[in-house]
């Protein structure tokens, strides 16, 4: 599945061939490796947005309507609706994708649903892989969709050029004790359902919190949506590529990408050796210093010190 052949009709955005490349990108095989290696030279071009925020604020309506909006612009979209992991199948409910239906049948769009897979940022690795597949599938918008919001789903800032923060009017009292890590990785926020009553009090408490408090050299600007009704999806797509402007003007989109890559490095480095390590290691001697660090002779601390020292030189003598 990696040869000339199949990687011309990624390419060529064969949605198949697409739909089956990312399928194997979620097996964690060699031939996704393979794949990958194979494809990263013709990424690089997409922009990507992230789009979070608590569930109920209407982030697939938003998604669904920006869609549009980039496609009158004759822009082609690769949607990633990261979806919780089902405790049934392992796999992703596809809410997100049965309300986008309307524009999957659209030959410039392509929807995928994807797996939290216990993914504590609600971004999974293979959700960043697969937006590199679409890069290179050439998709000019790339949109990832996440579930919930909160300092555990921070990494979407990870992986977007633009990240976007939606919020509903009932959001108010909330506004408060918003965490400063949402603070710092939202480009945007946006107020939907804001023909809904306190939308003017929301706007107020965010505006004012974010002149206060924010560490960003431009404040986030905050646009006020009803995308059910198509209002104020412009405003946003507007403000976006206003944001993608700035980041090329002062030279911190191709920075920014250069810090993400490094982060990514690092992380599949510290996968690759978890996996070495997972296949050489011996169950019974972490039985064994287990046994010790409950009866108090070691602490746990010493007892992975001991591990690292003994798998280090096998590692190393390979």
């Amino acid at each position: 599945m990696t040869d000339e052949n199949f990687i011309k009709k990624v390419r060529e955005q064969d949605k198949k061939t697409v739909s089956r490349a990312i399928t194997l990108i979620e097996s964690s095989n060699g031939s996704a490796n393979q794949l990958l290696k194979s494809l990263h030279k013709f990424t690089g071009n997409a922009y990507r947005i992230g789009i979070t925020g608590p569930p109920g604020a209407g982030k697939s309506t938003l998604t669904n309507q920006l869609t549009r909006y980039y496609r009158r612009l004759n822009k082609t979209v690769g949607i990633i609706a990261v979806d919780p992991t089902s405790p049934f199948s392992g796999g992703a409910l596809l809410g997100d994708r049965i309300r986008m239906s309307d524009i999957g049948s659209d030959p410039g769009v392509f929807i995928r649903s994807m797996a939290t897979r216990g993914s504590l940022g609600g971004l999974s690795k293979k959700a960043v892989e697969a937006a590199d597949l679409l890069d290179a599938a050439q998709y000019d918008i790339i949109i990832f969709e996440t579930v919930g919001v909160g300092q555990s789903e921070l990494d979407i800032a990870k992986a977007a050029d633009t990240t976007v923060v939606v919020l509903v009017p009932e959001s108010g009292d909330s506004i408060q004790a918003m965490k400063a890590g949402l603070m710092e990785i939202a480009d945007i926020f946006v107020i939907n359902k804001s023909d809904r009553q306190g939308v003017d009090a929301t706007y107020t408490a965010l505006t004012t919190i974010l002149h206060l408090y924010n560490r960003k050299e431009v404040v986030p600007e905050v646009i006020k949506t009803v995308a059910s009704e198509n209002k104020g999806i412009e405003e946003l797509a507007v403000e976006i590529e206003k944001h993608r402007k700035s980041l090329i003007e002062s030279n911190l989109l191709e920075s920014n990408r250069m810090n993400k890559l490094k982060e990514r490095i690092l992380e599949n480095l510290n996968y690759l050796i978890n996996e070495e390590i997972s296949g050489i290691i011996e169950t019974s001697l972490i039985h064994e210093l287990a046994e010790l660090t409950l009866e108090g002779k070691l602490s746990y601390v010493e007892a992975s010190e001991l591990l690292l020292n003994k798998y280090k030189q096998k590692l190393l003598g390979k």
